[in-house]
Order: structure tokens, then sequence, then C-alpha cells
């Protein structure tokens, strides 16, 4: 099978606006629209491939070797990521989420969720929640957790478009309201809130203590970036960990050739498109990704070219 085009699955967590469908076009009579599941084959929300109307993961079920043969080890067979646009028109509960073997343990086998943001858009004075200020205990955060001061301990990130950050199971977080964001993550909706500002939804307390770490964290600095540019394309790592490799990739070929991009034999590609239109053709098919459209291209498929002006976020394994 060739690159397809993926139907993301929607949220309507309360803190959610309408940012999704006002500057990326989402579909959907929720409201308010929090998150768009791009790229999930995950059951609480799993993206349906455009061409067949099936889900992903039946379509990977059938065809598991379209993961890649590093892709299929990551996650124990399992697809090991999971691609979401956020629109934080309030801020989110403040959360942690477990790590793998957490997760297997204490929640039916499931994995944990380690997560990186990309800052797609930032209303001016946001900000995110990264850490804790200072050392604390567990008796420190339950206290403050029930008397509503948690805040103090935490560090509070001011936020910028084009702002990258990595954040590790373990480690209390929390986006902002004001923040649109690309969050690619493990294949996982395991959240631990911690405190919800009043909001009447189920805390976890006892799971996010488990897990969390007390430790001060030092306020996140954005990672050195290095753009590598060759004629109508540029493109910069963003994340690297054992779970997915995240890039962001520039195109602007107007006026010149196509370029191009390789796909491995060792893994599967995302490409969402987060700004402009970018025209994909793989020798087999041709698909135009608008702003906010999601591809999959299949490990092995062959070299894609793509033209247009567009900014894109490229995930692998």
């Amino acid at each position: 099978m060739s690159m397809f085009l993926l139907k993301p699955a929607y949220k309507d967590y309360l803190w959610g606006g309408n940012a999704l469908k006002e500057k990326f076009g989402k579909q959907t009579p929720l409201f308010p629209l929090a998150e768009s599941w791009e790229c999930s084959v995950h059951p609480d929300g799993p993206s349906i491939v455009c061409e067949t109307g099936e889900t992903l993961s039946e379509l990977i079920e059938k065809h598991p070797e379209y993961l890649g043969t590093h892709a299929s080890k990551v996650a124990g067979g399992q697809f090991p990521v999971l691609v979401k646009l956020i629109d934080a028109h309030r801020n989110l509960s403040i959360q942690v989420h477990p790590d793998d073997e957490y997760a297997r343990v204490n929640e039916n086998g499931s994995l944990g969720k380690t997560e990186m943001w990309y800052v797609i858009d930032a209303e001016p004075g946001a900000s995110l929640i990264y850490g804790f200020n200072q050392d604390v205990s567990r008796k420190q955060v339950r206290e403050a957790v029930e008397k509503g001061t948690i805040e103090k301990f935490l560090n509070h990130v001011p936020v910028k478009k084009g702002d990258v950050f990595f954040i590790e199971p373990g480690t209390v977080h929390s986006i902002g309201k004001g923040c649109v964001i690309a969050e690619i993550q493990e294949s996982s909706n395991l959240t631990y809130r911690l405190y919800d500002y009043g909001r009447g939804r189920e805390l976890h307390l006892d799971k996010a203590l488990d897990v969390i770490n007390l430790k001060s964290s030092v306020s996140p600095r954005q990672p050195m970036r290095v753009l590598k540019y060759l004629v109508g394309f540029a493109s910069e790592i963003l994340s690297r960990c054992r779970y997915f490799q995240t890039e962001r990739i520039i195109t602007n070929t107007q006026q010149g050739i196509p370029v191009g991009i390789e796909a491995s034999e060792n893994t599967f590609r995302v490409l969402l498109c987060i700004e402009g239109k970018a025209v994909l053709d793989d020798g087999k098919t041709e698909l135009e990704l608008n702003k906010g459209d999601c591809c999959f291209i299949p490990a092995g498929n062959g070299k894609v070219e793509i033209r247009g002006k567009s900014q894109l976020i490229y995930v692998g394994c």
C-alpha cells in the first residue's frame, strides 16, 4: 500500500476551545474541541484511514510490516506513537505520567507516557508548568494539593511559538491557557491528575505520588537547534528518544524542483502539516497535504517528493 491520509479522532475535554477548527479546519460538532488525535491506534481514539475507512489499528494488524523492523521492536510489536494537536483554551490539569514499567504492572500492561511538545502558537503571556522549583516530599505535595497551594512549588515557564519541550515520565507538568501544541508521545492515554483547579474531575493522587519525581527540576532551556538547508528545503531535529524522533521540515519549492525524503525499511513516517500546503508524490500516489492534515508513510514505501510551501512535523521511530 502507498502512503495515505488519516482522519483524526476528536476529544472535547473541558479546557479546549475553537482554535483547531479555526486554524486547522477541523470538522466536528464537538465543542469545546481540545484535541485531535491525528495518528493513533489507541482504542480510546483510533484515527481512520481515509482511503479505506478502516481504523489505523486494523490496517497495522493486517500489515505489521508497515511499522518497519525497528519500530516493531520498540513497543513490543505495538504501534509506538500517538500524534496530537492540542488547543489549551484553558489551563490543563496539573498532572504526571507513569513510565512503562509502572504502567505494565499497574495499568493492565499499558505503555507509559513519554512525550514532547512543539508550540505551534502561543498567546502573549502564555506559560506551562514543568517540574518542581524545589525538592519536595510526598507529604508536602499531598497537603498542598488538598489546600490548593500546589502551584507555589512548581516551575512556571513562559512559552512562545516554536518552543520545544521534552516531558519524561514522572515530571509534573501542565500546558497553560493560550497554547496550541503538537504533541508526539508514546501510544498511551494514562494521565494521573494531581490538581485540577477545583473543576470537579477525578484526581489520581495516590498513583501520581507513586510515579512523581519529587526532586527540583531545572527550568527547561530550549535545546540548541540547527537548521540544515538544501535548495527549497530545511530541516531540524526537535526531539529524539527511544520511542520517536521528531523533526520540523520547511519546504519552499514554488520556484524550484521538488525535494525528496526517503522512507526507510526500519520505520514508518508520519507527516503533520502545521503551516501552508504541500503535495506529496511517491510515484504511486499523489496527496495534497493542507494545514492540519496528517499523512502516514509505511516503512519501505520508497522516496517521497514534496512540492509546495509548508511546515511539516516529521515523526519516525
